[in-house]
This record gives structure tokens, C-alpha cells and sequence, in this order.
């Protein structure tokens, strides 16, 4: 059993638990996730680790509550304990495959939409440690969906909240901001690294070919058993097959079939919609899925 030590909330629908995992906590990477199970017969959640602490034997996760499974895992309380917690699985960021002395040569600036900034986070914690300081682009609805900003501040260079509806930091798209940085303020960026929602992803993509910026997206599809069997997770990567949950989650941007692969979210999400709608009931919803 995996105890849960910390919980908090974060912003509306989304909260952040501690769980205690020595071994996953030993073994773990920045870019991997875990697939949680709450109990013997509970839903497979693949999810990205947000941290992790060697000492404390513990592993970060930031949920947001728009199914079923995750709508039970809210009521989920300090002490109480998961069944499974399956990890680190994936393969880490591609950056720990290249030298420090490369690494900081390199003006690098993330882009986190939305829940994506948990993912971010243990990135730019691991390049901070190395002495890299890279900026980060965060992008939320409104100012109370803004997460980790602070966290962030302490580990990144700088750090360009935007929100759609202009509550907090810069108005508008992510992509509008960094294409700011990159032509009025001179930002000369040779790596962008997006993630969060698909079509984020794929416009920040589709602007990044322009600028000529080379570009790194974290994949996450469905996935169910996390070890490549089940094929749900698959994406066509430069022309070729690939599975997120074992060739990824992280992929050359330029190269993914964003097209096909936002077709299989669509008819996924179809059905875990009409799914939810029959059990809502069962589980205390109040609408289906997103």
C-alpha cells in the first residue's frame, strides 16, 4: 500500500499528493509519470511525476478531477493509501541525455498549459541543479488556475504567467507570448519544450516551425497498461509507430501527427463520456467528463 503524507488543493478541480514510494521515489526521472491504482478494482491513472524526494521516499502527483476515478481520488485524505503505484515508467526528458557543458549553451523556454505546468516543474528543477536557468511560459484560464507559479520561481529564469481572460500576467495565448519574447524582446531561444493540452501543443508546434526553433511536446494519450501492450497510447512519430507510455512520453514536435493523434483523443473521449454520463450518478458527478 502507498500512504498518502501531503495533500493540498492547487486551484479549482486540481490538487497535489505526496505519496509515499521509496523505490519509485529512488528510480525516478524528470519527464516519467506512475499509473495509480486506488484498489483492487479501480481505474488504471497514468499520471506524470510532479516531484520527487530520494530522502523522503515520496512522489509528487498533481490530479485534476474531470472523471470518475479522479472525482474518487479527491476524497482520498492524508493517511489514507493507494493499492498500486506503478513507476517511474517512460522514458526521462531527452535533456539528461546531453552534456551540462551543451546544456547550458542553450536558451531554453518552456511552455506549460495548464496541468502541464506539474510535468514542467521537475524539469526545470533538474536543469536549476545543474546550473541551468531556463524561462517558463505558464498559461491558464484565469488567475486562480494559474499552479505552482512560486515553485517555479525559485528553479526557473523567468517565469511569463498569461491567462486567457487577462486576470493575472500577460492577456492572451502562450503561443502569442512566446512569439513576443522571440520578435520584439529578442529572445533568441534554441529549444522550446511544450506541454499540456494536444492543441496546445500543436499550435505552439505549428509557430515553432516558423521561428525555426527546435521543439520537444510530452505525448499523453490514453494509455492502459503502460508497457505498450494495449497499443492505445500510440502515436506516428516522423512516419513511424510509436507508444508514448514506453518510446515516450516525449517526442521531436515537428515530427508527431498531431491530426491523427487528436482523432483517437476525440473518439476516446467519446466514449469515456458517454461512459460517465450512465454511472454519474454512481459516483456523485454532476456532468460528464471533459
Amino acid at each position: 500500500m502507498y500512504k498518502i503524507v501531503e495533500k493540498r488543493a492547487l486551484a479549482p478541480q486540481i490538487f497535489l499528493m505526496d505519496i509515499e514510494a521509496p523505490r519509485v521515489a529512488k528510480s525516478a526521472k524528470p519527464g516519467q509519470f506512475v499509473i495509480v491504482k486506488m484498489d483492487e478494482k479501480g481505474e488504471r491513472l497514468p499520471l506524470t511525476i510532479s516531484d520527487f524526494d530520494v530522502e523522503k521516499g515520496t512522489v509528487t502527483i498533481v490530479v485534476q478531477t474531470i472523471g470518475c476515478s479522479t472525482k474518487e481520488m479527491e476524497t482520498y485524505k492524508v493517511g489514507d493509501s493507494f493499492e498500486d503505484f506503478v513507476g517511474p515508467l517512460g522514458q526521462a526528458t531527452e535533456l539528461m541525455d546531453e552534456s551540462i557543458e551543451d546544456l547550458k549553451k542553450k536558451k531554453i523556454v518552456f511552455i506549460a498549459g495548464g496541468l502541464g505546468t506539474a510535468p514542467v516543474y521537475p524539469q526545470v528543477k533538474w536543469l536549476s541543479e545543474q546550473g541551468v536557468k531556463a524561462d517558463v511560459i505558464i498559461g491558464a484560464k484565469s488567475k486562480d488556475h494559474v499552479i505552482m507559479e512560486e515553485e517555479m520561481k525559485k528553479v526557473a529564469g523567468t517565469v511569463y504567467p498569461c491567462t486567457d481572460d487577462g486576470s493575472y500576467g500577460y492577456k492572451g495565448l502562450v503561443t502569442n507570448k512566446l512569439k513576443e519574447l522571440v520578435q520584439v524582446e529578442g529572445k533568441g531561444y534554441d529549444l522550446v519544450v511544450a506541454i499540456g493540452p494536444m492543441i496546445m501543443m500543436k499550435f505552439v508546434c505549428q509557430l515553432t516551425e516558423e521561428l525555426k526553433i527546435a521543439t520537444i511536446v510530452s505525448m499523453n494519450p490514453v494509455m492502459v497498461d503502460g508497457t505498450g501492450m494495449c497499443g492505445g497510447c500510440r502515436l506516428t512519430v516522423g512516419g513511424e509507430t510509436k507508444f508514448a507510455c514506453v518510446d515516450g512520453p516525449e517526442f521531436d514536435g515537428h515530427k508527431v501527427d498531431f491530426a491523427e493523434a487528436m482523432r483517437r483523443q476525440t473518439m476516446y473521449k467519446t466514449q469515456e463520456g458517454a461512459k460517465t454520463e450512465g454511472i454519474k450518478a454512481g459516483c456523485g458527478l454532476e456532468g460528464g467528463t471533459k
